[in-house]
């Protein structure tokens, strides 16, 4: 398993960034992107400005929008948004193992992105997902990685073919707690970035944190995810980078709510999409559909869909009954 054509599906940051390490070591790379304009800017100048400015993409990245182009590679990157992960999977004609770098539910189905590839493609699969900003990956800062694939043979010869001298993936069998980490993580960014743009104090963030982690340790267990896997780098890990920094755009959604901007202006103001807006209110119905509770979900949740102001939300946390820590 050489892998030596691969491609990558789609032209925004992380996939742009993704398609940059790849190349790295001069290997040949296939970017899709939706957006002409995108396309000939990184195949004329070796730019994306609109998604990665400021980094001059490698010359082994060509670009294109026809996507039967990526039939032809060895392996696939999927960066797409979740919500049209099923779509464009579903247009693709190849048997090439998918690598999965999408996090979120799909909003119709409340399946899990390798669920949906399932359904639609009868390629391998295999998930992306750890503590990563596009622009430190494209500037080739260190970065480490969870790849989970069922396959470990398979899994191990993609760690091996995508691991570069700052990009360090560890492999897992791990699917669907590799997944859930990446999923979950987006909804509890949105929540301390309320806190951080309400003025709650460093307190209120580490808590948060601390409580959102053990929701997604239930939930993830109930849907059947290893606990080493969500205390490791697509659980634990993404969610401490993403619920600290304005650069995760879930936490700048969260910061707008927490300073009084309405959840529909914020996401109408953007290029890139804050995935946890479209993941929390599925999350909030997957976990009532197993029994449990996940009380800072359904508070973001209520922030978005503006049924509760944050005053009366977070005194509806603080107020919530006393029990032992768990």
């Amino acid at each position: 398993m050489n892998f030596e054509r691969i491609g990558v599906i789609g032209g925004g940051a992380w996939g742009t960034a993704l398609a940059q390490t790849v190349a790295g070591d001069g290997s040949p790379v296939l970017l899709w992107a939706l957006e002409d304009e995108v396309v000939d800017a990184i195949n004329r100048d070796h730019v994306n400005a609109p998604y990665l400015p400021g980094v001059a993409l490698s010359p082994a990245i060509r670009a294109t929008s026809a996507l039967a182009a990526l039939n032809a590679c060895d392996l696939l990157l999927v960066v797409t948004p979740a919500q049209h992960l099923r779509g464009l999977i579903g247009g693709l004609e190849t048997s090439a193992p998918l690598i999965l770098c999408s996090k979120g539910i799909e909003a119709e189905s409340c399946m899990l992105m390798s669920e949906v590839a399932g359904a639609v493609s009868s390629a391998p699969i295999a998930v992306l997902s750890g503590p990563t900003f596009a622009h430190e990956v494209a500037a080739g800062l260190p970065a480490a990685v969870t790849l989970a694939c069922e396959d470990a043979a398979l899994g191990g010869a993609m760690v091996r073919r995508l691991a570069r001298p700052a990009f360090r993936p560890y492999g897992s069998t791990d699917v669907i707690g590799a997944e859930i980490g990446g999923a979950v993580k987006n909804v509890l960014a949105i929540g301390c970035g309320v806190v951080e743009g309400r003025g709650l104090g460093q307190n209120a963030r580490s808590a948060l944190i601390s409580r959102g982690f053990a929701e997604m340790t239930r939930f993830g267990l109930a849907r059947g995810a290893r606990p080493e896997t969500l205390a490791g780098l697509s659980g634990l890990g993404d969610l401490v980078l993403t619920c600290s920094s304005t650069s995760s755009r879930n936490f700048s959604l969260g910061k707008g709510l927490g300073e009084g901007r309405k959840a529909a202006e914020l996401l109408a103001d953007r290029r890139t999409i804050a995935e946890g807006a479209f993941t929390a209110p599925v999350l909030r119905q997957a976990a009532a559909a197993v029994g449990v509770d996940m009380p800072v979900v359904n508070a973001v949740c209520a922030l978005l869909d503006g049924s509760a102001a944050v005053d009366a939300v977070v005194g509806s946390l603080m107020a919530r009954p006393l029990r032992d820590e768990g």
